[in-house]
């Protein structure tokens, strides 16, 4: 089995971490003119629960109730220098559609000239026997309309057009201060690069506590995509990134309403069985030797995730 391609590939010369573009960008479409058709049975996620890009994707097929129409196997919480790998184990399991040992099976299967990262999420089709996608971001709007005629929820919108413009803005800088901000501050290599990748964060903790204040999810009532895209950081911010990464200006538990409005996601029906602390925990402590040489796996932070969170009030 070959190695994979360390995250230090991914490192600039001035110490910033740079992650790597994704590979696979094809689409599944409901009428099928992209020649991958949104038919139930076809398709087959893999994903790791430790991952935020990957979680963002499980949390839309259980919205959207496509639970029956997409299969999905969770791989080993664990990786180490040849990637994600099919275990059997605690909340994950050995590949049952191709018999894959590790992911990168999957890519190299797909182009056997593939040497990057092999990354999560992944949306495998069974009948050509290759990757569709592995882009987070387009999987998000592929669960969210494309596959309604095999939804049980077909009428749940994540990304209406009255609001797609300000949730495509708000998604780039969210992106870079908060979502990938952690990881720039945590895979920084020098002062400087840490620095600039913690401070934009935390400025933009600040405001998205300013603007929850007067709303109960960042465009209203209800959540949409850009609240799960931030849900699946914040939900790993005090466990993780505060501790492992040095995002320690403040926890996400040291602002009242921005504590409160994760606390509101993560009691949406379905949502809590998609969060795996113990899949995050062994997975970023466990991997990344870089920053956590001793592998040490911490017992804490105490959080009570179900507690109430009085947002039904707000706006």
């Amino acid at each position: 089995m070959n190695t994979q391609a360390p995250l230090s590939d991914e490192q600039s010369a001035d110490g910033s971490f740079e992650r790597q573009e994704d590979a696979f960008r094809d689409w599944v479409t409901r009428d099928g003119s992209s020649g991958y058709p949104a038919v139930a049975g076809r398709y087959h996620l893999y994903v790791s629960l430790a991952c935020p890009w990957a979680h963002r994707i499980v949390i839309a097929r259980q919205l959207k109730g496509l639970q029956a129409a997409v299969g999905m196997t969770v791989v080993d919480p664990i990786r180490d220098e040849r990637g994600w790998a099919f275990r059997e184990g605690s909340g994950c399991s050995p590949d049952p559609v191709n018999g894959f040992r590790f992911l990168s099976e999957a890519y190299t299967a797909t182009d056997p000239g593939f040497r990057g990262r092999a990354s999560v999420p992944v949306l495998w089709d069974r009948q050509t026997h290759r990757i569709v996608s592995n882009s987070d971001d387009d999987l998000l709007r592929m669960f969210g309309h494309e596959f309604d005629a095999v939804a049980d929820h077909p009428g749940l919108d994540l990304y209406p057009w009255e609001h797609r413009v300000e949730i495509d803005t708000l998604n780039t800088h969210l992106y870079e201060t908060v979502n990938d901000g952690v990881y720039r501050a945590g895979f920084a290599t020098t002062q400087a690069a840490y620095e600039a990748a913690v401070y934009p964060l935390f400025a933009t903790l600040d405001e998205l506590e300013t603007r929850l204040a007067g709303r109960r999810f960042l465009f209203g009532p209800a959540p949409l995509e850009r609240d799960w895209r931030l849900f699946v950081t914040l939900v790993r911010f005090d466990a993780v990134y505060v501790g492992l990464f040095k995002c320690n200006l403040r926890r996400v538990a040291d602002y009242p309403h921005l504590s409160g409005y994760l606390r509101d996601l993560y009691q949406v029906p379905g949502v809590a069985d998609t969060v795996n602390f113990d899949h995050i925990r062994r997975s970023y402590y466990c991997t990344h030797d870089s920053v956590n040489p001793t592998r040490i796996v911490p017992v804490g932070p105490c959080q009570d995730l179900t507690a109430p969170h009085g947002r039904e009030r707000v706006g």
